[in-house]
């Protein structure tokens, strides 16, 4: 009888705290107890690995076995420490080598048979493990997912009694190759099949090459929704440290079969205007990452924009500026990366038809008011681009049917070479520009600084709008290739402020020529 000491990882939102293992099997009556804040799932594990002890011809100690879960104020959930709770009592009674425990890191929940089932959240642990300079020890189910990190020796098993055998030096377990899967096919829609809406591709392609938020106005079926689906396919590739921080993610999310199949490649997330705060953001008694995380590095798209909760949409305006997520609650709190590209689709009124020739539109100014008081002015301060997505008269789209149309490909090389122009000069796209940032990288001529004043005074613009338009001004330069931004660029950036342009004085007249 004895003390054993091995090593797990918990889970607490994308992260992995260290958990020690701590058994000892001591003299006294028949009894197993566990200590260190386990919730209910880590206390059945007793029973669990009771059964697989037995039935891989383990024997269970017959006297007073503690387990302390260390640290004792974190908490520790799921089946995750079965494996090592079973390893940590074999090498407490001396039927496994203790000596090895310490350079390896376990993970696994036990069927009573002996064998291991998969487990979730396992990229964060495995990351973790890496840079603790240990081996991870895990199910052969969640060896390809952990084999996403490099640098990482993963050992996968079927069942405990191959650990077991591993430890005490009878059969070796094999070592998983750390082979990166390849990355997903390009399948998104392609740009080519929407007719018309130049201005609007503009915009896309604007947003696409500096990360910009975007919001499309306009009346059903013009083709908003087909834009908006179109801008995962003219969008860079993930890098792999990107990839890696989506998959992480994805893996605390239940989402982790999916890794391989979309590696490498933009998430894009389009909730329903009925989705609440919780299922948009994250949260809920055991903190889960929301569709905001889940689209981290990729897009978000929020179709009907203002049919969505007011209180649910204003969560989005911290995530907007920081790239995360804090969710607090009573017993734990979490924080999640939320770095998305926003893009909103929204009506002109609520009949949809405000400014149709047809003359459809039968809404009143204080209807289509309150239809767009429900968007606050502080969220449509951060949207970079407001852009019209006018109704099509049917002759130019029977024309445009048999012209030729650029394709997301050709798109996405000009996005490309405008990406790395902005990550060369200062490591990231246009729109993470700290002000500091902007001051170096985004200067005015005097007829720059001339046009801005009018701007800000004609539009009324906040501090805010003043630079995200300086902001998708240096995108568009970067788009010409141009090193410093011109008058051109600058016009072009505040165009695209439409609803600023709708709410300052003399409404849509109120021009800044």
């Amino acid at each position: 009888m004895g003390l054993s000491v091995l090593y797990s990882r918990a889970r607490v939102g994308i992260e992995a705290p260290p958990v020690t293992v701590e058994v000892h099997a001591g003299v006294g009556l028949p009894s197993l107890s566990i200590v260190g804040l386990p919730e209910l799932a880590v206390r059945e594990s007793k029973d669990r690995v009771r059964g697989a002890l037995a039935n891989s011809q383990f024997e269970f100690p017959a006297g007073r076995v503690t387990i302390n879960l260390a640290p004792a104020d974190l908490p520790k959930e799921g089946g995750r420490f079965d494996l090592p709770i079973a390893l940590g009592i074999l090498g407490a009674s001396g039927q496994i080598q203790s000596a090895p425990l310490s350079v390896h890191e376990f993970l696994g929940e036990l069927a009573l048979s002996g064998e291991l089932r998969p487990i979730d959240a396992v990229l964060p642990a495995a990351l973790a493990a890496r840079d603790a300079g240990r081996a991870l020890v895990l199910p052969r189910a969640n060896a390809a997912e952990a084999a996403l990190v490099s640098g990482l020796q993963i050992l996968p098993a079927d069942r405990l009694l191959d650990v077991c055998e591993h430890l005490n030096g009878l059969t070796a377990l094999a070592v998983h190759p750390l082979d990166e899967p390849p990355p997903a096919p390009d399948n998104a829609p392609d740009l080519a099949e929407v007719r018309g809406q130049p201005q609007a591709k503009r915009a896309l392609e604007i947003a696409a090459a500096g990360a910009h938020s975007l919001l499309l106005l306009g009346p059903p079926g013009t083709g908003k929704s087909m834009l908006a689906a179109r801008l995962p396919g003219i969008l860079p590739r993930l890098t792999e440290a990107e990839a890696v921080e989506v998959a992480a993610v994805h893996s605390v999310s239940q989402l982790a079969p999916a890794i391989p199949l979309h590696w490498r490649q933009r998430p894009f997330r389009s909730p329903h205007h009925t989705a609440s705060g919780i299922a948009l953001v994250g949260g809920g008694a055991n903190p889960r990452p929301g569709e905001i995380s889940l689209a981290h590095h990729g897009v978000l798209f929020l179709d009907e924009l203002p049919e969505f909760d007011r209180r649910v949409l204003e969560v989005l305006r911290e995530p907007l500026e920081s790239g995360q997520i804090h969710i607090s609650r009573a017993a734990r709190s979490a924080e999640f990366p939320a770095r998305f590209q926003l893009v909103g689709a929204m009506n002109p009124c609520p009949c949809g038809y405000l400014g149709d020739p047809s003359g459809r539109c039968r809404c009143t100014q204080e209807q289509v008011s309150r239809y767009r008081a429900r968007l606050s002015g502080p969220l449509l301060d951060r949207i970079d681009l407001h852009v019209e997505v006018p109704r099509l008269p049917a002759e130019q789209l029977q024309t445009e049917a048999h012209a030729p149309a650029e394709s997301s490909a050709t798109v996405k090389q000009r996005v490309a070479a405008a990406r790395s122009l902005a990550e060369a000069r200062a490591g990231k796209p246009n729109s993470a520009l700290e002000p500091r940032e902007i001051e170096r990288d985004c200067p005015l001529g005097n007829d720059g600084q001339q046009l801005m004043q009018r701007a800000m005074q004609r539009l009324a613009l906040s501090a805010r709008a003043y630079h995200r338009i300086l902001k998708v001004a240096r995108t568009i330069a970067d788009l010409d290739h141009q090193e410093r931004i011109t008058p051109l660029h600058l016009g072009e950036a505040i165009g695209y402020r439409r609803l600023d342009r709708e709410q300052a004085p003399g409404g849509m007249g109120g021009g800044v020529g």
